[in-house]
């Protein structure tokens, strides 16, 4: 069913109208659902220069309604990244820079006497919101990082015996430094295999540097950007994605990349079955993102190191956190693709 605006709001931009989260409310018209994602692009890459190909990652990764750990050095970029798609969304916003000395009731919320109201009640935590940057998830305690399974995986949480639902669309965004360790707690796998996606940012061009350095100089791109959409419009997106077609041969592709990391010498755990479900959505996702409904065999290949990677248990002998990221190529390079009609149902 195509979408038409209502004489009223033709008139208005086209932005706005976006902005608004109206146009999406009764369908989809393909021309917008495309524009909204190239905007989104368009507007995150207004700040964030030489990342585009970790822009669409993330974008991979909201459309498949899932979450994303940022893993890089500090000076990156990473929380400027996060809040550059905060900004360009028109959703709820919350932030938790994680400490050591974080409590899990600073997370998610707590009941507390209201001695004016002569009753307990429930203030809400940072956690409810759309889009949650977790800051430096690793400097928390496992007590403190575990306040965010339930939230990540049911979109709800439980205080006290009473569960909340979180409002939709609700996406975390968590950042981590791989190089330091003085006061961390890594997380643990339970942990690591929420996030669809572990991603890192690009390394940029002298050229491209420069450009940023000029950007800044004149002013703080962050602050003036503005929203391009609503929330609406991201819940849309992602039921969207949810019916872009995947090929059965393609999924008995993907189902034979996981396998392998199953049986692979210098891993010791595989990727799991909620890996496997992750691998199929965020494959449906960057073809979205690349306007497709659909998706090839390009989409999986892109997909494979951001989604398998950080599941892997290696041996002890497998060396350094980039191991786990050559061995999926390696896998990736190794197991035969199929050749298909991938458009055909």
């Amino acid at each position: 069913m195509r979408f038409t605006l209502r004489p009223a709001a033709q008139e208005r931009p086209l932005a706005a109208v976006r902005a608004s989260g109206f146009y999406l409310q009764k369908g989809w018209d393909k021309r917008m659902e495309l524009q909204v994602l190239r905007d989104l692009q368009d507007n995150i890459a207004k700040v964030m220069i030489g990342n585009d190909t970790t822009i669409k990652l993330m974008l991979t990764a909201l459309l498949a309604g899932g979450h994303v750990l940022l893993e890089d050095v500090p000076g990156t970029g990473k929380t400027v990244l996060a809040k550059s798609l905060a900004r360009s969304v028109n959703a709820q916003f919350g932030r938790v820079q994680f400490t050591p000395d974080l409590l899990p009731s600073d997370v998610t919320g707590l009941d507390y006497f209201d001695a004016k109201e002569g009753r307990f009640v429930f203030r809400e935590g940072p956690v409810f919101c759309n889009i949650l940057l977790a800051d430096e998830i690793n400097r928390a305690t496992p007590k403190t990082q575990s306040s965010l399974l339930e939230c990540m995986a049911e979109s709800q949480v439980t205080v006290d015996g009473v569960t909340r639902k979180l409002s939709g669309p609700f996406f975390v965004i968590a950042t981590q430094n791989p190089l330091e360790t003085l006061g961390t707690f890594p997380l643990p796998e339970a942990q690591t295999d929420r996030f669809l996606m572990r991603i890192s940012m690009e390394e940029m061009t002298p050229d491209q540097e420069l450009s940023m350095a000029e950007r800044f100089l004149r002013g703080e791109p962050l602050t003036e950007l503005s929203g391009v959409c609503g929330r609406e419009d991201i819940i849309g997106l992602q039921e969207r994605c949810r019916q872009v077609y995947v090929h059965r041969d393609l999924m008995k592709y993907m189902i034979g990349l996981v396998h392998e990391t199953r049986k692979h010498g210098r891993i010791v755990h595989g990727v799991s079955p909620r890996g496997t479900i992750a691998f199929v959505r965020a494959a449906q996702g960057f073809a979205m993102t690349e306007g497709r409904e659909y998706v090839v065999p390009e989409d999986i290949k892109c997909v494979a190191v951001p989604v398998l990677a950080h599941r892997l248990s290696l041996s002890v002998s497998a060396g350094d956190t980039r191991s786990g990221e050559r061995v999926i190529e390696g896998i990736v390079g190794a197991v035969e693709l199929p050749t298909e009609r991938w458009d055909r149902r």
